[in-house]
């Protein structure tokens, strides 16, 4: 699964983008925020608070509980505001 990061999100994780094996449990988006979260150190800071972020699923902006599988890029985000 290649994850990437934008903005705040980017920030705290410290990277950009990464390629992760996640476990056969982590079918949703909102567990695999949840076992990001629970790699500690940034994670833990971007993965605080869900509501504050936003995802896609293979550039696709789903909810958190979105399925996600082996192979399916998700990017985290920070919510869009625009004016």
């Amino acid at each position: 699964m290649k994850l990437l990061y934008f903005a705040w999100v980017r920030q705290k994780v410290g990277r950009g983008e990464e390629i992760v094996d996640a476990p056969r449990h982590v079918a949703t988006v909102g567990a695999l925020a949840e076992w990001l979260k629970a790699k500690g150190g940034g994670y833990a800071e971007a993965f605080a608070d869900p509501k504050r972020m936003r995802a896609a699923v293979n550039q696709e902006h789903v909810g958190f509980d979105a399925p996600v599988k082996a192979g399916d890029e998700v990017a985290f985000f920070p919510p869009v505001t625009g004016g």
